[in-house]
């Protein structure tokens, strides 16, 4: 299968999941659902990719684990993170604004626009899994799987040491500014994108590779600036009185030494 045949099989299952995952948060009345099905989501498009490309089948499997460890532990974070707490605040504003249109504003609004970008964003992965050659393994590979590593390793580190800090009641309202946190405001945000950047890295060797960069650009942009780091700051900046501190002293996206306080 072709990459253009294979990019569209992976943009039809995209929808159908989506479409499908829709479904089930009329049933729930809680669109937020999608959230921790992002990540397998991707899960999913790595499978199509790997089974229905025929591609360089070493590389294929190989990006197929990255994605799979990467998208499933993605997906059980949120999950336990979100599990009892009801519908996600921000989607719960939506759901009062357009009252009982809702229901069908919700399938683009949030699940077709994610299918959407979940296509794009995932577009190395398909390409790597339709190219044929590099036919072995190489360096860039190993590079790749290295960056993705060190992303990896950002994101899950980043987020326990985040859900150990808010599980201890003495934390309530304070700034966790410890471990990787001391370094990035967004250790996650700042793993997530490296991850994407890694997997980039390996398909820009094959057939459409530098066109696949688009992938980690479009994660990266959207951290950075619209569901990420910008949305998250705006609040934190209200309702954590240490916050304004903790932004002066400490890079906001790409980790760094602290910079010392300034004295009054």
């Amino acid at each position: 299968m072709d990459l253009v045949a294979l990019s569209l099989a992976c943009l039809g299952a995209s929808l159908a999941a989506f479409v499908l995952l829709w479904g089930v948060s009329l049933r729930l009345e809680d669109s937020s659902i999608v959230d921790s099905t992002w990540g397998p989501a991707f899960v999913l498009v790595a499978l199509v990719s790997a089974f229905l490309g025929e591609g360089y089948e070493g590389r294929r499997y190989l990006v197929l684990g990255l994605v799979a460890t990467w998208g499933l532990r993605l997906g059980l974070h949120i999950f336990t993170r979100n599990r009892g707490r009801g519908e996600d605040p921000r989607y719960a504003r939506m759901r009062e604004r357009r009252g009982p249109s809702w229901r069908w504003v919700s399938l683009p609004q949030v699940f077709l626009l994610q299918a959407a970008i979940l296509w794009i964003v995932s577009f190395p992965v398909q390409a790597i899994a339709a190219a044929e050659e590099p036919d072995s393994l190489t360096r860039l590979d190993l590079l790749g799987a290295v960056l993705w590593l060190v992303g990896f390793l950002f994101e899950a580190v980043g987020d326990l040491q985040l859900k150990d800090f808010k599980a201890d009641p003495l934390n309530d309202g304070r700034v966790m500014d410890r471990g990787l946190w001391r370094y990035t405001r967004h250790p996650n945000y700042f793993g997530d994108a490296v991850v994407w950047w890694g997997i980039g890295l390996v398909a820009v060797q094959v057939e459409w590779g530098w066109a696949a960069l688009v992938g980690p650009l479009l994660i990266t942009f959207l951290l950075l600036r619209v569901s990420g780091v910008a949305l998250l700051e705006h609040d934190l900046r209200k309702r954590k009185p240490g916050y304004e501190d903790y932004v002066r002293r400490t890079n906001a996206f790409i980790p760094g030494p602290p910079k010392s306080r300034e004295p009054r």
